[in-house]
């Protein structure tokens, strides 16, 4: 079993080690909540790399990953357990045909471990021999406040209550990570169990070391350009700006159809790829993508000139 990063500098590298470009802030967070065994509640935008932390961690520290995709209407026999009814009936209907009359017995019986359909807040106190998994409960805020509360004596005591069994305690408590895009807010008592970091926009200078590791195949003067590109749109106002995900595959579209530098056309025929709205789409194409080109060159030869 890998340890646990022993300092901030320990966990730099080994977000690095699973390509994953930290800065010192973040990285920070991370190592506090791997080394006093609190959740980590991310919140920021979509695309900026919550949910790919939770799944680094679990690469670079051979844990297994269990993710609870949270939704709308998200229940009890989603994300914890349900009784495998079908096989409690044939158990049932078998003791019938054996003259079984012990209903003590048999209750006992059908509700056992046997029956129990492990979902993923379960599966994550089940113990495992590679340490314990990494639980991602993964966009939160597309939840109701009662599942939120729910999670309050998972959190607090990596325990989950069975009527029929009694009380699950993991024997050692998982690595959590919990993401949020704030399309509303989470209540302050599932904070409070939490360390908490927003997680950001990247600057031009992250963001391309990202691309670098990313899309290694485009050119180097397309990436920078892409950069710069994308970091303006994120000034604008737009429905939803692109986030790094978006910046990832244009710059994978662009080498794909053999673009080393951005021009308008380039621009038109490929914003699908980086805006995910069409009022979005309209209002960049065209004269304003050529505009914003125009100060993406100047400032890529500022800063080739600099160095």
């Amino acid at each position: 079993m890998i340890k646990i990063p022993e300092n901030v500098e320990d966990t730099l590298e080994l977000l690095s080690s699973g390509n994953y470009v930290s800065d010192r802030s973040l990285s920070t967070a991370v190592y506090l909540s791997l080394k006093l065994g609190r959740p980590l509640f991310l919140e920021g935008e979509a695309g900026v790399g919550k949910t790919e932390i939770a799944k680094v961690l679990s690469e670079t520290l051979g844990r297994r990953l269990v993710r609870l995709q949270c939704y709308e209407g998200l229940d009890v026999a989603s994300a914890v357990y349900e009784w495998n009814y079908s096989a409690q009936m044939i158990e049932i209907r078998m003791a019938e045909a054996e003259g079984i009359g012990d209903r003590d017995r048999l209750g006992d019986d059908i509700f056992s471990d046997k029956f129990l359909i492990h979902r993923p807040l379960l599966q994550a106190l089940d113990p495992s021999a590679d340490g314990p998994p990494v639980l991602l409960i993964d966009e939160l805020d597309r939840t109701d406040e009662a599942f939120e509360a729910y999670l309050l004596e998972v959190l607090s005591d990596f325990q989950i209550t069975i009527p029929e069994i009694g009380t699950v305690r993991a024997e050692e408590p998982p690595i959590v990570i919990i993401t949020s895009n704030r399309t509303r807010e989470i209540h302050d008592a599932l904070k409070r169990r939490c360390f908490y970091y927003w997680v950001d926009y990247p600057d031009a200078e992250r963001e391309l070391e990202i691309l670098a590791l990313k899309a290694p195949q485009a050119d180097a003067r397309l990436s920078r350009q892409v950069v710069e590109f994308v970091q303006q749109l994120r000034t604008m106002d737009l429905f939803k700006v692109p986030g790094i995900a978006e910046t990832i595959d244009w710059a994978s579209a662009l080498h794909q159809l053999d673009i080393i530098e951005l021009t308008p056309d380039a621009i038109d025929d490929t914003l699908g790829v980086l805006l995910k709205y069409q009022d979005d789409i309209a209002k960049i194409r065209g004269s304003e993508a050529a505009k914003i080109l125009d100060e993406v060159k100047s400032e890529v030869a500022l800063a080739q000139a600099a160095t």
